[in-house]
């Protein structure tokens, strides 16, 4: 079988790069959420690992309870975080058209 020409990989380049920024742009309007203490606080973050939004339920608000109400936002800001990471994860890497896996473990595309 006859590997790919000059041409053929320049066009192969360009369809990744057209790929990951139709991906980047999906990620920019993507939101995903967080929640703990089964809802009582949620956070909602974007694709681009921002945060958007964090709502408290005024019943968990107590003020002789501070470290606890801390704790809820912090573990729903990590779930929503972690969410868009993993989303991001998946659109870079369906963008890539499986070029990701043939990266070295824990090496990435610069600005992804």
């Amino acid at each position: 079988m006859k590997p790919p020409g000059m041409g053929g990989l320049m066009k192969q380049a360009q369809k990744m790069q057209e790929n990951m920024a139709k991906a980047q742009a999906e990620l920019e309007q993507l939101e995903v959420g967080g929640s703990s203490g089964g809802g009582v606080v949620t956070v909602k973050a974007s694709g681009k690992q921002e945060i958007i939004e964090i709502n408290i339920d005024p019943d968990v608000i107590d003020p002789e309870d501070k470290e606890m109400l801390e704790d809820l936002i912090t573990a729903a800001v990590n779930q929503a975080l972690q969410s868009a990471k993993d989303a991001a994860e998946e659109k870079m890497s369906s963008a890539m058209g499986g070029l990701g896996a043939a990266l070295p473990p824990g090496m990435k595309i610069p600005g992804f």
